[in-house]
């Protein structure tokens, strides 16, 4: 990955993590399955994460929150990282990342699907 971008360390790092999570598993399991795979490489790898924490939703520029929600991971709380464990990625998907990284207010995620033989990850930048 590029130095260049944004938080590249970081975000090769946790590819890695689920990389090798797909590499022993394989598809065809439930998203629950991965997180828990996520987890553990996550660990092994030293990286701080939250795993489904209630992070603060802002309304615009508003500084209070006006609620919660909840991300699959957040990493060294600089990267939303959220799994999917379907057959093919969607416009929705996409679209749910970047509402996401909008409304908790983070630059950069990934969305990752493990559903298929082939893993899939997209960097999404705000």
């Amino acid at each position: 990955m590029n130095e260049k971008y944004l938080h590249s360390v970081i975000t090769q790092q946790i590819i890695e993590c689920t990389f090798e999570g797909h590499r022993f598993l394989g598809c065809s399991f439930q998203e629950l399955i991965y997180q828990r795979t996520l987890v553990l490489e996550l660990e092994n790898a030293r990286l701080s994460y939250s795993h489904e924490q209630e992070i603060p939703i802002f309304y615009k520029d508003n500084k209070e929150e006006i609620g919660t929600g909840r991300a699959d991971f957040v990493v060294e709380n600089k990267e939303l990282v959220e799994l999917k464990a379907i057959e093919t990625l969607d416009h929705l998907q996409v679209v749910q990342i970047l509402n996401y990284l909008r409304i908790y207010r983070f630059e950069v995620g990934l969305l990752i699907n493990f559903g298929n033989t082939t893993l899939v990850f997209n960097r999404m930048l705000l």
